[in-house]
């Protein structure tokens, strides 16, 4: 009997320590879309992949060979609470939707089939040697294969739901940088006149878009304003196809992952996929892309219409020249990268049908999208939130009109994430030359800052948990504190 609840004992604890491992394994794979060859080969952390996944797998393996099982008895514990301190460090942990719930369903059915195939074959403990790679590994196949049919059939729905709104008319973003934004400012500024539905916060992959069309599109909806994101060759075509945009905007072209593409020209040609929108009527390409449009009629190319910028921690004010006659914007917007996001606005409102003093009352009343140089006056300091804006022009745009501020300028930053490190050398020299203390998070690039940031105070944190006491011990009545992009604690 004792060697049955020894038995008994065993599998129960080797069924948590499956469960542990599934854990960290479905956690880098939601931070990375899912996507198994980016948690392999992009992953920012892979000192994690050893601690946290293969070396206890190699210890389980290594303690039941040898017969080692209170070894391993004392193992799952530790392994327990390294892993719970590890995920309460996280500002991203493992959010429980649908499918990561799905996956552990398939994974309990993979033990229980283990286990018994196990005891069938062996009837001993021994046979838990085969007991942890095996249940992962049936889990992850059979909750992709699974994931497959759900996703074709959500797919399926939301084309259906498409075709029947015969009037609908779909406005697609894509860009580098900046297509949450102008997605915000064209959604109000083109509800002057139309019924919009928006993709919500950053919402930009095929399967968030046939989710988000499936659940809330409004069927009484005219425009459609969606964002196309990508990691790699044929995503944004991908999306094009499904989403089938009258409307495409590509807009400015940078290094924002250029780990994935390699080069800016492969960059560019995903943005352009857009284009490959069998119901494409218009399409607006900024000047950044560098493409040759003489011989294609739909496509405008945008960017260079901007006559003057002023931006100040009030607001900003910008000129374009439209049809030959300058045109002046004002809005509340703080920013002068804002411009440009604005400008592509204009030019869309214009081409369905909005007159010039609509679009300049829109723009005038357009709020800051949340974490874009969000202003907040706190106990005496002017915050800056721009947590949401990591590439260099935008970053650069934010430090000058920091620099007009007369006093104690504070920044809190990881540099510019999944770019290139000449563009953070580059971001900080000028970094250097404006604030007075720079507080910098993440490892990602806390080398290559603290290398090229001489003049400035500085402070590298590696816990973000610390950050609310670093900041209540140096900053002071006065300061303005900029919260420049921000990096999750996976990077």
């Amino acid at each position: 009997m004792t060697s049955h609840y020894m038995y008994a004992f065993f599998l129960l604890l080797q069924a948590l320590f499956v469960f542990a491992l599934g854990y960290y394994i479905k956690s880098a794979m939601q931070w990375y879309s899912y996507k198994i060859v980016r948690v392999i080969f992009h992953y920012n952390r892979p000192v994690w992949h050893l601690f946290y996944l293969v070396l206890p797998i190699c210890l389980y393996y290594v303690f039941c060979f040898f017969g080692l099982y209170i070894l391993f008895m004392a193992l799952t514990p530790i392994y327990f609470a390294a892993l719970y301190f590890w995920q309460k460090k996280l500002d991203k942990s493992l959010r429980f939707t649908a499918r990561v719930k799905r996956f552990f369903l398939f994974l309990l059915l993979a033990i229980i089939f283990n286990d018994m195939l196990c005891y069938i074959l062996y009837a001993k403990i021994g046979s838990a040697f085969l007991g942890v790679l095996t249940p992962l590994i049936l889990a992850l196949v059979f909750n992709n294969v699974y994931e497959a049919i759900l996703f074709s059939g959500f797919k399926k729905e939301a084309v259906r739901k498409l075709d029947s709104m015969r009037d609908l008319r779909i406005i697609a973003i894509t860009a580098s940088y900046g297509k949450t934004s102008i997605k915000n400012f064209l959604y109000h500024i083109l509800s002057f006149k139309f019924n919009c539905y928006k993709t919500p916060r950053s919402i930009n992959t095929l399967v968030g878009l046939t989710l988000d069309i499936n659940t809330s599109l409004p069927k009484e909806s005219e425009i459609y304003i969606a964002e196309a994101g990508a990691r790699e060759r044929g995503d944004i075509k991908e999306i094009a196809e499904f989403l089938k945009p009258d409307i495409a905007i590509v807009g400015q072209i940078g290094a924002q992952h250029i780990e994935y593409f390699k080069t800016l020209d492969n960059i560019r040609d995903t943005k352009m996929e857009l284009l490959f929108s069998p119901k494409l009527k218009k399409a607006f390409v900024h000047v950044s892309a560098n493409v040759n449009t003489d011989h294609e009629k739909r496509v405008e190319i945008w960017g260079g219409e901007i006559t003057f910028i002023e931006a100040s921690l009030e607001g900003t004010k910008f000129g374009m020249n439209i049809q030959g006659s300058e045109i002046v914007f004002e809005t509340k917007l703080l920013g002068a990268f804002n411009a440009a996001n604005l400008a592509i606005c204009v030019h869309i409102g214009l081409y369905l049908g909005l007159d010039i003093k609509t679009i300049q009352k829109a723009i005038l009343s357009v709020s800051s999208v949340e974490h874009r140089l969000q202003r907040m006056d706190v106990g005496g300091k002017i915050i800056l939130d721009d947590s949401f804006n990591g590439n260099f022009e935008g970053m650069k745009s934010s430090y000058e009109l920091v620099k007009t501020y007369e006093g104690r300028k504070v920044l809190i930053t990881p540099g510019i994430v999944e770019s290139t490190e000449e563009e953070n050398e580059k971001l900080s020299k000028i970094i250097d030359e404006i604030f007075d203390l720079v507080i910098i998070t993440g490892s990602v690039n806390a080398e290559t800052l603290n290398t090229y940031i001489k003049r400035a105070d500085k402070i590298i944190l590696n816990d973000k948990t610390q950050l609310t006491r670093i900041l209540a011990e140096n900053t002071f009545v006065g300061d303005l504190i900029l919260f420049s992009n921000d990096s999750p604690s996976y990077m």
